[in-house]
């Protein structure tokens, strides 16, 4: 079984998904694109403003399931450009600490947006150094 996770600090949409599912262990975020979640309004024009927005978004989701970004196990990254890898990298080293999670990044279609991002996160533990 899993249990839905509903965020109301997090972007709210007209859309048919949750905000996360609790799946035994594991807490599956739905891909979270760079908007303030007050106003649905993009964050900024830059890869380096809406990565970190789209983090910050993925962080109050796991907030509501009392979890963090350390407990991050997987990351899939969308990318309208990925000539925009670089402003990608910078941002993401900004929120993740290493050990970093495993980590898919794709080009997409993605509108307006020039990133979208969902995660795996894993409950009992966070991610430690070997």
């Amino acid at each position: 079984m899993s249990k839905e996770i509903h965020a109301p600090k997090a972007p709210q949409f007209p859309l048919p998904f949750s905000h996360a599912l609790r799946a035994g262990d594991f807490v599956y975020v739905s891909g979270q694109v760079g908007v303030d979640p007050a106003t649905r309004e993009l964050a900024g024009e830059t890869i380096q403003e809406q990565t970190i927005r789209s983090l910050r978004n993925i962080e109050l989701i796991l907030e509501e399931a009392d979890l963090t970004l350390d407990h991050v196990v997987k990351v899939n990254a969308h990318l309208t450009d990925l000539a925009n890898s670089a402003g990608f990298n910078e941002a993401y080293q900004e929120v993740f600490q290493a050990p970093y999670p495993t980590r898919t990044t794709v080009q997409s279609g993605l509108g307006e947006y020039l990133i979208e991002i969902d995660v795996i996160a894993y409950a009992p533990a966070k991610r430690e150094k070997a």
